[in-house]
């Protein structure tokens, strides 16, 4: 009886795999936790506080969500560069994603501190407003920082050095969480801040992680990054290379808007359905949100690994990139499904009181809407990993289109239709938005395939 091994290649690239996808899917589940206490901070100051921080957070998250998606163009540029030993190159494509993010964010940051009156126009309540203008006038400042450390973490991360970003991550979430403590109830001699103090606990949090990454980049500049000359004439505009960046982060930035999208109007369909399944879903929601951090570092790790195999015209080793990152995908998001099946209870306990009979109703509808995420983390991470595959060989129009149409047109269709056509409810909306993640994980497969079939 012959026992399966791994080829010595495919060894090699799942240590390679591992040793960038371990440290950024630690550090984006750390930054998704953080998000977490936040919300949790948020209800501590009071129903309005929870209201407009809510509001706040999803309005600044989405903005800065599309950023990055626009300038992690530069991994697989960097990266292809990489593969090909073109050091300069990798630096230009770095000094250009830094502009780039400086544009994105001037416009953005202008008109985060001017939505009052759309916000009045939409019918919020004027409580709500000035909570949520007094957040966002603050932590609007953080989102260049941001857009900075997305920009050098996906050079950084091209290169094969992930560390210094778990490193950054980790300890500017630790320190907003502590700030949150302490500007926002007035702890340690500071005055009591409220939600003003959590925005600005997040803004110190994002420009020490750019602070940070930009100091280890600065003293690296003459040992191993000095072959890449990152801020060699860094006032320098190349046009070309902009264009280059936008054509293929626009198309990045639209997926993240259509995905971030579907649960957006998700959670609006069951909010008509009922309170009680409104709540289970938000519950249900940010359990499933941390656990999606685990294939969304992988997608990174996927872009940066196929892009160096790319740019070394090696098809052979794209393929094994491609084929190791999606496997272990599925081996990581099947574990989270089975414990999703398994114990969605004592989930749910970390948000409520199960045993009190005023929560049963939510607690049911909870329960069911995780089983449906459990047998849909496979998808959910397949199509994420698969996506990152194809942004590393530089396949961003195609897996938009494909986004659109498994999203909306049948995501929301069928999410739709099983809500609100059939008994199922608030659990047929979840049924149909993982049918939608299910039919983009296969649509990016056979992208990949049709790619490879082509060259």
């Amino acid at each position: 009886m012959k026992v399966f091994a791994l080829s010595p290649a495919t060894r090699i690239e799942i240590r390679e795999f591992l040793s960038l996808a371990v440290p950024l899917a630690s550090a984006q589940v750390a930054q998704a936790l953080t998000g977490f206490v936040d919300t949790l901070m948020m209800g501590r100051l009071g129903q309005a506080s929870l209201a407009g921080g809510g509001l706040a957070v999803m309005v600044f998250m989405a903005t800065l969500m599309t950023g990055i998606g626009i300038v992690s163009s530069v991994s697989p540029l960097a990266a292809q560069a990489f593969g090909a030993q073109e050091p300069r190159q990798v630096g230009q494509v770095t000094r250009q994603g830094l502009w780039l993010a400086l544009l994105i964010a001037l416009p953005i940051t202008l008109l985060l501190g001017n939505l009052g009156e759309l916000m009045r126009s939409l019918g919020q309540a004027p409580e709500v407003i000035a909570l949520t203008n007094d957040y966002l006038n603050i932590m609007r400042w953080g989102l260049l920082p941001a857009l900075w450390f997305a920009v050098l973490r996906c050079t950084v991360t091209a290169i094969g050095r992930t560390r210094p970003i778990f490193v950054m991550m980790v300890s500017a979430n630790l320190l907003n969480v502590l700030g949150n403590y302490v500007l926002a109830f007035g702890k340690l001699g500071f005055p009591a801040m409220g939600l003003s103090g959590l925005a600005l606990s997040s803004v110190l949090a994002h420009g020490l992680m750019c602070l940070g990454l930009l100091g280890y980049v600065a003293y690296h500049r003459h040992g191993y990054l000095q072959p890449y000359r990152l801020f060699e004439r860094l006032f320098r505009l190349r046009p070309a290379i902009l264009k280059q960046l936008m054509v293929l982060g626009l198309p990045i930035g639209v997926v993240t808007i259509l995905e971030n999208g579907l649960f957006t109007v998700m959670t609006l369909m069951i909010g008509a359905i009922g309170t009680h399944v409104l709540a289970a879903q938000q519950l249900a929601l940010q359990t499933v949100v941390v656990v999606f951090m685990l294939p969304l570092g992988m997608s990174y790790a996927a872009t940066a690994r196929v892009g160096q195999w790319y740019g070394r015209g090696d098809w052979l080793g794209v393929q094994r990139a491609a084929m190791v990152s999606v496997s272990l995908t599925v081996a990581v998001m099947f574990v989270s499904g089975v414990v999703f099946v398994l114990f969605p209870t004592p989930l749910i306990s970390v948000y409520l009181d199960v045993n009190d009979p005023a929560n049963q109703p939510v607690l049911q509808a909870g329960i069911a809407m995780l089983t449906v995420a459990g047998f849909g983390q496979v998808v959910d991470g397949v199509q994420r990993t698969a996506n990152g595959v194809l942004q590393g060989l530089q396949d961003t129009r195609v897996p938009m289109l494909l986004s659109f149409i498994a999203y909306w047109g049948v995501g929301m269709a069928a999410g739709y239709w099983l809500g609100f056509q059939t008994p199922l409810g608030g659990v047929g909306i979840w049924i149909g938005a993982y049918l939608g993640l299910a039919v983009a994980a296969i649509a990016y497969i056979c992208r990949f395939r049709q790619l490879l079939k082509a060259r």
